[in-house]
């Protein structure tokens, strides 16, 4: 099981948002690029960043801060937001990032996710965000109207490496993962599918490792580590056993 710290971007800096307000935002570190040599000198392999500005807008000038981590690091990077099309898919893999998630434009066109995938094979995953079990789109500002396990199952069909469920409501508030949505969406796909969303406590690492006999490979974590909620070596340790 791997351990995703998280770096959101937003205007340049790592933030955190509530339930995915971008009125209720906490800037944690003015420079992403110290936050990621930190994960990495804690001992993280992986690293999750979003790019919330892209996510949003479709467009950013958050290229840069991923390029950045991805030369100055060690670091595997899983990375989303604003990912809309091939030549971007390009430039990211090129530059370094590891494995490139797709959220609003896989859902969009399905097609598009099946020649990515076929494309940049292993490393097209589809990130799945939801409200009440139901896909929302375009940076958490938008609701579909397609469930998130109807779509996992769609997703993995078309080539899809790995999903990321995060349960939307449990972000950024400190409440708990949805772990019982994450496992129902584990056990519709056979590929790997990674917890997202309300991860707070070490209890809630120990509680997610055991379901990874279930298909969850891996959990996404943000502001507990920020928050000093958990002891990233210790989530290390678990995840690791």
């Amino acid at each position: 099981m791997i351990f995703f710290p998280a770096i959101d971007i937003c205007e340049g800096s790592c933030v955190r948002l509530e339930k995915g307000d971008f009125n209720k935002k906490t800037i944690f570190n003015e420079s992403p690029l110290d936050q990621a040599k930190l994960f990495q000198d804690l001992g993280c392999d992986w690293l999750h960043v979003v790019d919330l500005d892209g996510a949003r807008e479709g467009e950013s000038s958050n290229n840069v801060f991923i390029e950045e981590i991805a030369s100055k690091t060690k670091l595997k990077i899983q990375f989303g937001g604003g990912v809309r099309s091939f030549e971007k898919i390009r430039r990211l893999t090129e530059c370094g990032v590891e494995r490139v998630v797709l959220g609003t434009k896989a859902l969009n066109n399905i097609d598009f996710l099946e020649e990515a995938s076929d494309l940049f094979n292993g490393r097209i995953a589809v990130g799945i965000d939801a409200r009440k079990g139901m896909v929302s789109i375009e940076g958490w500002t938008k609701n579909s109207d397609i469930r998130a396990d109807e779509f996992a199952l769609l997703a993995a069909s078309k080539g899809a490496c790995a999903i990321i469920f995060t349960d939307i409501d449990k972000d950024g508030i400190m409440s708990g993962p949805n772990v019982l949505s994450t496992k129902e969406i584990a056990e519709t796909v056979s590929i790997p599918v990674i917890a997202s969303g309300g991860v707070s406590t070490i209890d809630d690492v120990i509680e997610i490792k055991k379901y990874e006999k279930y298909g969850i490979s891996g959990m996404i974590c943000g502001r507990a580590i920020y928050d000093k909620k958990i002891d990233l070596v210790e989530a290390l340790k678990i995840v690791r056993a």
